[in-house]
């Protein structure tokens, strides 16, 4: 466990478990529990905007003195210029005409991807960590991150990756493996590639990089934890299995098909954002995959579709809502946060002594 105490005082924490952000789903109320059991609690920032980061960072700070991450998306902002929208609107037509939303909207970029501005803030509220989502910000961005003092992470879906973000300046790498739920983080490759597997992935970014690596996708209790350790892993980062905690900011429905889910439950679609996510199936998923490739790019998918995850919400169906998920959903006991981070820890240490 050499690693994983290099981890824990990287990261200034206790325990080498990190909640993963999950924009949406995290809340103050998680990220917190899980820091003050000493884990490492995460906030979803990509999709807010500077007032909402400030405030919510604010809140935080109010409940814990603990280190924390907050996380931001670096894609390319998406050229809509060149899209055309016409075969994505007309296939959501009629499911817009069931709920008697009206037209279906043009794609639109709901927020910028993390930028000068955002910059600024990090480097005001001095985080801990910041993690990044889709590759590394710009060369200036990391080098005035660091010498700000924050500890950055970055998220790889294959072994080339990992070393490019190495070179880019992250001081840890989040393997992704194919298993986890939620947005896949692969970046150099075309976004439907990078689908390496977390037993596979995890021992060949190990031997690829010489900093901390931390195991995420489809871990879903002690056993995978433990698991991820004895592949060379310094931490893990858990994901799916926080969704089912009460602090978690997670619709009923939602909470429903998670506890229901099965090992082939979900499915990697990009009708939701634009880019390759796993979700547990339902009606959008599966009657609309003909219609992936026509998805407009990152995140202007998301406008298209937001009306009718809203509305399926507000009827409590989950037809078309946005069932983010991992492979390892029916692992998940619903528990709370801090209690959750303390007992998968213990019971992993005890395997691994076994």
């Amino acid at each position: 466990m050499k690693t994983s105490a290099a981890l824990t005082r990287l990261l200034g924490i206790d325990l080498p478990l990190i909640q993963a952000p999950m924009a949406g789903a995290s809340t103050v109320e998680l990220a917190a529990a899980v820091s003050n059991a000493g884990g490492l609690g995460s906030l979803g920032s990509a999709m807010m905007t500077p007032d909402e980061l400030r405030k919510t960072t604010g809140a935080l700070r109010a409940v814990t003195n603990k280190s924390f991450n907050l996380n931001f998306f670096v894609h390319d902002e998406p050229d809509l210029a060149h899209h055309d929208a016409g075969p994505m609107r007309e296939a959501l037509a009629p499911y817009f005409a069931e709920f008697g939303l009206g037209a279906v909207p043009a794609p639109a970029s709901p927020a910028p991807a993390f930028n000068d501005e955002m910059l600024e803030l990090v480097l005001e509220l001095r985080p801990r960590v910041a993690s990044f989502h889709f590759g590394l910000p710009a060369a200036h961005a990391v080098k005035a991150l660091k010498e700000t003092g924050i500890v950055i992470l970055g998220s790889a879906t294959t072994a080339a990756e990992a070393r490019a973000l190495e070179s880019g300046g992250a001081d840890a790498i989040i393997a992704q493996g194919h298993e986890a739920g939620g947005h896949r983080g692969t970046f150099l490759d075309h976004v439907d590639l990078g689908t390496v597997g977390t037993m596979a992935l995890v021992p060949q970014v190990v031997d690829a990089v010489r900093l901390p690596v931390i195991a995420a996708g489809g871990i879903g209790d002690e056993r995978g934890i433990a698991a991820a350790f004895m592949l060379g892993a310094a931490g893990v980062q858990l994901g799916t299995a926080y969704l089912a905690c009460p602090e978690a900011s997670v619709h009923p429905v939602h909470r429903k098909a998670l506890a229901e889910a099965s090992d082939h439950s979900t499915v990697v679609t990009k009708l939701f954002s634009g880019r390759p996510a796993r979700a547990i199936r339902n009606r959008l998923t599966e009657e609309l995959r003909p219609h992936e490739g026509n998805a407009a790019p990152f995140p202007a998918q998301r406008p298209l579709v937001a009306p009718l995850t809203s509305a399926s919400a507000k009827a409590n169906h989950a037809e078309f809502m946005q069932l983010w998920s991992g492979q390892a959903a029916a692992l998940s006991r619903p528990e709370p946060a801090a209690e959750k981070t303390t007992r998968l820890m213990h019971e992993a240490r005890k395997l691994m002594r076994e």
